[in-house]
């Protein structure tokens, strides 16, 4: 069966086209796949010929919400999709003072193994396809009746490690005919693979890039990001002044302050040493509590902030939202894949 919902406009054209019938439907089909409908027969104005042969010939993702908690503190919603194959993933709807954010999920677990992340406990299943990443913001829409303005890749997964699905989601996200979010609206998050740091600055996609910093020395970052053992911190840094020299945009560096590990005043001196030459702004978050980490979160949140503000470097903390819920990535998940395998979860 064919994945219709992943194609683009052309793509649905061309198939059009092998089944004898007219070109300008493409856009009509597209157009209603990027409003959520659950099946062809929805689409009123295709001939009942054209929605037969559809259903004949392709399929149409529907996520389906197994969980869906809502926060009673500042209203954020954290949604867990059952996918079409059984597997779930995390979606998170956030509201700021200039919009609504949608975080959504690239992959079905993650292989990064990143050792503050619940994310990464069961490893990695699959990758999302596109129609997959689509419907998170979607359906989220629809089913929360929050228009979506925002949208960072920042959930379950490692965007880069699915790039081709994830650039075919940005173009299918930002097509006019579609939900036409721009890309200066995305963010993207990555733990640091250098190579396709390099592919994206050859793109010179006008997305905001975010990187999972989390340690500027090497000897801290590998302890805590496996990836740093192939791609050093010196490495990931040169990628970026190299990224800020080709696109001319801004890096976000992510930053999760974990109790006496990289909460050092010379850590931050180290962040502000690595940055010279570019502009960067690094966002500190404090660290949500994981059960199954050894890792606690920094009593010294404020004071890194000070001390690299003092090296002019931009530096905020990151809201907290969702307390009451199961926000930190993964988590959801997670408690999940416990119950169904009799476990208690926590």
């Amino acid at each position: 069966m064919i994945d219709i919902k992943s194609m683009t406009i052309e793509e649905i054209t061309a198939l059009l086209r092998e089944m004898g019938e007219p070109a300008f439907r493409g856009k009509q089909i597209f157009t209603w796949l990027h409003r959520g409908v659950t099946s062809f027969e929805e689409m009123s104005n295709l001939p009942k010929s054209l929605r037969q042969k559809l259903a004949e010939q392709c399929e149409m993702t529907v996520p389906v919400v197994e969980r869906k908690q809502v926060s009673k503190l500042d209203g954020t919603i954290k949604y867990l999709w059952k996918l079409r194959d059984g597997n779930c993933i995390e979606t998170v709807l956030m509201q700021y003072h200039h919009g609504n954010t949608v975080c959504i999920s690239s992959q079905v677990g993650c292989r990064m193994g990143c050792a503050f992340c619940a994310s990464t406990i069961a490893g990695k299943v699959r990758d999302l396809t596109p129609s997959e990443m689509l419907d998170q913001v979607l359906f989220t829409q629809l089913d929360s009746g929050r228009e979506i303005s925002n949208i960072v890749l920042m959930g379950i997964g490692e965007p880069l490690d699915n790039r081709d699905t994830v650039l075919r989601f940005l173009e299918l996200i930002n097509h006019p005919d579609g939900m036409h979010i721009g890309m200066r609206h995305i963010s993207l998050s990555t733990c640091g693979v250098v190579p396709e740091i390099d592919y994206l600055a050859d793109l010179n996609l006008q997305l905001t890039l975010s990187v999972s910093l989390h340690a500027p020395d090497s000897e801290t970052r590998s302890k805590i990001m496996p990836i740093n053992r192939a791609y050093d911190v010196e490495e990931l840094f040169a990628a970026c002044h190299r990224y800020f020299k080709k696109t001319g945009r801004r890096i976000s560096f992510e930053y999760a302050m974990i109790d006496g590990v990289n909460d050092h005043d010379w850590q931050a001196d180290l962040i502000a040493k690595r940055l010279r030459g570019m502009p960067g702004h690094v966002n500190l978050i404090p660290l949500n509590d994981v059960v199954e980490s050894p890792f606690k979160p920094s009593r010294r949140v404020a004071a890194f902030q000070k001390r690299l503000e003092t090296h002019g470097i931009t530096a905020t903390v990151r809201r907290s939202l969702g307390g009451d819920i199961d926000a930190s990535c993964g988590q959801l998940r997670r408690k999940a894949m416990e119950e169904q395998k009799g476990g208690t979860p926590q």
